[in-house]
């Protein structure tokens, strides 16, 4: 109910607390809008050594975050300046997602589902334009317009086609619509199967989003999603860690026959590949530059 009524306040006060053990003593603050009229009220805390602990605690993190951000920045200075720019400049969520994922958890949000599904709604409903701005700022700081989402508790696994209609889409084509309006192209990076949500997912305007698969069919979804969005992926992380690098070609070598057809199709793994076979990620170029021509 906090969350409904003032998010501001909820994060402010509950979530941070909750989450992040050295700001716990943010929970003493009065609740937000006491700021207008009353600031001393609502700052009052800081007369507190936990507070001024607390805050010190955030100026330490700004410190050790940039000293950890540095280099990143500059290596990817340096591969835009050589041809290889980062593909995304920013990221959102699916509204669900967020409840699921970081306020009430798997079995909390199932239960809810069944228990409370008034109040998944106003909670997606209310997640839905900060997704979206949080999607466009990230986009407009970085420069490049692409937004990326990582899709988690769509899967085919996870519920039903109806509860996937009701709770999860909804909202989520929301944001996407949102950023899309915007100019931005959102990449939904659909983790783990969506076999089942092919015939959903593609109500999309035509050419506008990248749907990225990691295990879902990607034959299937070429001929559902072929004439709506570019997909991408699905060389598997197993294959490129485990595999032999003439596997890997011969996969390649299907996936870019099928999905490559007309164009609108990226080559990917279906996961990260940081730990990949260096053998078998350069099988995977010469794939691309032998088979990746229409």
């Amino acid at each position: 109910d906090t969350f409904l009524d003032d998010l501001s306040d909820f994060c402010l006060r509950y979530y941070l607390p909750r989450t992040l053990g050295a700001l716990a003593p943010f929970a003493r603050f009065s609740p937000t809008p006491f700021i207008l009229g009353m600031p001393n009220r609502f700052l009052a805390p800081a007369m507190t050594a936990e507070v001024r602990a607390a805050y010190q605690a955030i100026i330490d993190y700004g410190a050790e975050m940039e000293k950890w951000m540095q280099p990143i920045m500059e290596f990817n200075r340096e591969a835009t300046a050589a041809g290889y720019p980062t593909l995304f400049g920013g990221q959102a969520h699916a509204p669900f997602d967020i409840l699921a994922d970081t306020l009430r958890g798997t079995r909390g949000i199932f239960m809810d589902i069944y228990r409370q599904p008034e109040k998944i709604h106003r909670a997606m409903e209310k997640l839905t334009p900060i997704n979206i701005a949080c999607g466009l700022e990230g986009a407009n700081l970085s420069g490049r317009p692409i937004v990326f989402f990582a899709l988690h508790k769509g899967d085919d696994t996870f519920m039903s086609q109806k509860q996937y209609r009701t709770f999860y889409w909804p909202t989520f084509q929301k944001v996407i619509l949102g950023l899309v309006e915007e100019g931005i192209v959102p990449l939904l990076f659909a983790e783990g199967r969506y076999d089942n949500r092919l015939e959903i997912i593609k109500d999309l305007p035509p050419g506008k989003v990248i749907w990225y698969f990691d295990r879902t069919d990607m034959f299937r979804a070429k001929k559902i999603l072929g004439d709506v969005a570019c997909i991408a992926g699905n060389v598997p992380a197993s294959m490129l860690i485990t595999g032999t690098p003439h596997q890997v070609k011969e996969y390649c070598r299907k996936l870019i026959e099928v999905c490559g057809q007309g164009g609108g199709f990226i080559l990917t793994g279906g996961a990260s590949i940081d730990k990949g076979n260096p053998d078998n990620l350069r099988a995977m170029i010469e794939a691309v530059m032998e088979y990746g021509f229409y």
